[in-house]
């Protein structure tokens, strides 16, 4: 079973929101929380495996809570449900350990499916915001040219697949790029998470845009 809490300001949205997950015979919701706070006091006492989190409320807001929740451990993952659909949400959230951002708009399937994601350790990014993130965060940056060097523990194959993630490759274009089989490139993309201690792909693009790894590249 997916333990999962629920965190909104609103009564009646975790009502619809527990309604939906109970239905589930792989889910059950143990716990609500109506402020950022709340939450960290409830899961100092319930174990969970995903968070659904709101990002703007009283008291302590999602970012700030997710922040406190992610530093604290692995578990549990941290899935962002918000009505504002704003890149710089959604990049604070991810930066905050969220392994996923859905916006409250999505359909009951889109969620149960993102939840389940989350649970299983990927990340999940609502589409319409993914593509504008990987523009601005991503496909416009390029390798900086004086940018310090990648993280020792990581071979010079595997510095190479970071920069390529970075810029928003999947596996099956990495290996097209570096011309190896696409299990190749899966297994350095693990290699580089569990190296450097990164939850997901997404991650690992905030990695290498916060360490200078890569630099703006312009709109070509």
């Amino acid at each position: 079973m997916i333990r999962v809490v629920l965190v909104d300001d609103q009564q009646l949205v975790r009502a619809g929101f527990r309604m939906v997950l109970d239905y589930q015979p792989d889910m059950v919701v143990v716990g609500e929380a109506g402020d950022g706070a709340e939450a960290l006091r409830l899961l100092r006492t319930t174990e969970a495996d995903v968070v659904v989190m709101d990002l703007r409320m009283p008291v302590l807001d999602g970012i700030a809570a997710t922040r406190q929740i992610c530093a604290a451990g692995p578990q549990p993952r941290v899935l962002v449900l918000t009505t504002f659909d704003t890149d710089e949400e959604a990049f604070a959230a991810l930066q905050a350990g969220a392994s996923g951002f859905l916006l409250k708009s999505a359909p009951p399937d889109d969620l149960l499916s993102a939840i389940r994601v989350v649970a299983g350790g990927e990340a999940v990014v609502a589409p319409r915001v993914t593509r504008r993130l990987l523009d601005r965060f991503a496909g416009r940056f390029v390798p900086s040219p004086d940018a310090p060097a990648a993280p020792a523990d990581l071979t010079d194959r595997e510095s190479e697949v970071l920069l390529l993630v970075a810029q928003g490759l999947s596996n099956a274009e990495i290996s097209a790029r570096l011309q190896v089989a696409e299990a190749t490139a899966k297994t350095h993309v693990g290699r580089i998470l569990a190296k450097l201690r990164l939850r997901d792909r997404v991650q690992a693009v905030v990695f290498a845009y916060e360490s200078g790894l890569v630099r703006p590249g312009g709109d070509t």
